[in-house]
Order: structure tokens, then C-alpha cells, then sequence
């Protein structure tokens, strides 16, 4: 069994797009500023997102304590997504990033 390192980031930039830079992550975070989210809700809003890519993202972004999941024990499963105080920092770069976006030359 080979064991993976994990490249250590001191550039804090660098850190940053290690978490959010992912196709996708920028998305889910985004729709999750609105509030809590279930899986089928975030798979209706980013179109062409498939239900893997989404589930891998999701456990990333948790990983990297940027969401919590929160599992309801019923039957069929509940599953819920919000932002946590990380995630909800990133609001003011997301909001910067949507006035470059939508500056005309």
C-alpha cells in the first residue's frame, strides 16, 4: 500500500484555489450563501454538473470545513448542506469576483 504526502501550501493564495479552485466549488459555494441546500436542489441549479462530480465536490468543501453536512436519520435519507463561518467568509471574494465579471470593456 503506497501512502500519498500532501504537498504542503505556505502561499496563502495557493491554499486558497487548492479549496475552491475545482470546477464547481465556486458554484456550490455560491448557491449555498442563499442558505441551506439538499443534494437535489444544488444538482437542479448547476447545470451540467453530474451527481458524482457534485457528491465529490460536496465531501471536498466539507473536508476543508468550507460546508457541513447534516444527515437527518428518516427514511428516504435527508441530507443538508449550509456554509460554515469559512464558507461564509468567502462571500466578500465571490461578490468581488461577480463585479470583475460583470465590468464591460
Amino acid at each position: 500500500m503506497s501512502k500519498i504526502k500532501k504537498k504542503i501550501i505556505n502561499c496563502p493564495v495557493e491554499k486558497t484555489l487548492s479549496i475552491i479552485g475545482k470546477k464547481w466549488a465556486v458554484l456550490i459555494i455560491r448557491d449555498l450563501l442563499s442558505g441551506k441546500k439538499r443534494f437535489g436542489q444544488l444538482l437542479a441549479s448547476l447545470a451540467g454538473i453530474s451527481p458524482r462530480t457534485l457528491s465529490a465536490r460536496l465531501n471536498e468543501l466539507e473536508n476543508n470545513l468550507v460546508i457541513k453536512k447534516k444527515v437527518f436519520p428518516q427514511v428516504p435519507l435527508k441530507v443538508e448542506y449550509r456554509l460554515t463561518k469559512k464558507g461564509r467568509d468567502l462571500h466578500f471574494i465571490l461578490d468581488q469576483m461577480s463585479k470583475w465579471g460583470s465590468v464591460r470593456k
